[in-house]
């Protein structure tokens, strides 16, 4: 059984080598790399010396969505940092817990733009129809955010991305914050040629601190909606209300 407060609870090295299949190379060639093997010592370094770390199912984003499936893409910073918050998926918390504020603003787009939102706070139906959920760092300590960042899992990420925008199939991308935005040019500059361009989506981070500011403020972007319509155009529709 899981640990409560959602607490990584085994070797990281044991969660890699369960990895799906069509993730595998990808993630397999990372952890052979200096910044793989310097992550993993350092996350199982940290738990061995009694540190808190989250999320418990550290991989769930790509076990939740193969790479073959994968429609959309939204990326995130790190996981949440609070006991039972994290889930593996950028932004998703389970259903039950108060609605983190980003998530909230999610949802009063999603209300202006398509008439909805999702029943609950956990967004595994996003990551099972195709919506990859990604973090740009995979885990996290407890009550301290960014704690893990720049510690190797970023180069995990950039090689994940660079997976997705290398296939042919279209795919959405949707980028809130500059830090989801450095992202735009490798994608732009993988996507293979004579394939569909990828519908690359900008603004603000939905957080309260930004999501109504100016240049291109969240909360109105319409992106959920664009999305849809993209996706649904080339006959891989996904559905953000369920």
């Amino acid at each position: 059984m899981f640990p409560a407060d959602g607490r990584l609870a085994e070797p990281l090295s044991a969660l890699l080598d369960r990895v799906p299949d069509g993730w595998r190379p990808i993630v397999e060639r990372w952890r052979a790399s200096e910044a793989g093997r310097s992550l993993v010592a350092y996350v199982d370094g940290r738990v061995a010396d009694g540190a808190t770390v989250y999320p418990v199912d550290v991989f769930r984003a790509l076990r939740l969505t193969p790479l073959p499936d994968v429609k959309a893409v939204i990326v995130g910073q790190d996981p949440y940092h609070g006991p039972g918050q994290a889930q593996g998926l950028a932004f998703s918390v389970p259903s039950g817990l108060k609605t983190p504020p980003s998530l909230r603003n999610m949802f009063v787009e999603l209300r202006r733009d398509l008439g909805g939102a999702p029943a609950g706070n956990d967004l595994s139906g996003w990551a099972r129809q195709g919506v990859l959920l990604l973090n740009t760092c995979l885990t996290v300590e407890d009550g301290q955010p960014a704690s893990h960042a720049r510690r190797g899992w970023e180069a995990l990420t950039e090689q994940l991305l660079h997976a997705v925008a290398a296939r042919p199939e279209p795919c959405a991308y949707l980028l809130w914050g500059a830090h989801a935005q450095r992202f735009e040019g490798l994608i732009r500059a993988t996507a293979p040629e004579g394939a569909p361009a990828p519908l690359i989506l900008m603004s603000n981070h939905p957080s309260p601190l930004s999501a109504r500011r100016p240049p291109v403020p969240f909360l109105g972007n319409g992106h959920f909606g664009e999305a849809a319509r993209y996706l649904a155009a080339h006959g891989r529709p996904v559905d953000w209300l369920g």
